[in-house]
């Protein structure tokens, strides 16, 4: 459901951006061990964004003071102190995390995509986190009717490769074009759809035999 309701809202700002008249760009990139690495300046961000102080106390217990434990099959680990990180898998973790990052996307507000890049990499490097280069993704949106050719996007001085934007992105699960035509993304799960009855049909035949 989550990634549904992100690729409705991404699908929304976009169409929004074009009734302005606007090009809308896309900037993805994948921060190394996310939920592991975030520390106690978590505390500090709720408080300076005006949560209750009730809501930093239960944040504080949850995070502050905790131990872990591994297991396997029969055998337990000694307890670890754990003093960065949120679960991973945990309904809280999502809600943290963003809250975490959330002064980043603040300050990078009518930046160009260079811009946008080299002051996120600088940032999060300060707030203990690493940006993963080698994933990192630019795709542009467009209604132009014409040859729609962008540069690439040169992140070499930074220790990135060069990012030539494609034809079409893949993302949470959907695959988006340039003109939001959806057609690719339709084409290929009508495939799978397909892939998957034949398959189904040839396990119900090797029964009968």
């Amino acid at each position: 459901m989550f990634t549904t309701l992100t690729g409705v809202a991404l699908t929304h700002f976009i169409h929004s951006c074009w009734i302005k008249n606007n090009m809308t760009s896309m900037l993805a990139f994948n921060i190394a061990q996310f939920f592991l690495s975030l520390n106690i300046l978590l505390l500090l961000i709720l408080r300076k964004t005006g949560c209750d102080l009730k809501v930093v106390q239960f944040f504080s217990n949850y995070l502050v003071g905790r131990k872990t434990q591994y297991c396997w099959n029969n055998i337990s680990s000694q307890f670890f102190n754990v003093d960065v990180g949120v679960g991973q898998g945990s309904a809280l973790s999502p809600i943290l995390s963003a809250v975490y990052i959330s002064p980043v996307f603040h300050i990078l507000e009518n930046c160009f995509l260079f811009c946008s890049y080299n002051i996120i990499f600088s940032l999060l490097e300060k707030f203990g986190l690493v940006l993963e280069h080698e994933k990192t993704e630019v795709f542009h949106f467009s209604r132009s009717h014409g040859v729609f050719n962008p540069s690439p996007l040169d992140l070499l001085d930074i220790g990135n490769p060069l990012l030539i934007p494609k034809d079409t992105w893949r993302y949470l699960g959907f695959i988006f074009d340039r003109k939001l035509s959806f057609q690719q993304h339709i084409d290929f799960y009508v495939n799978k759809v397909i892939s998957t009855v034949k398959c189904m049909k040839v396990l119900g035949d090797s029964t009968l035999l």
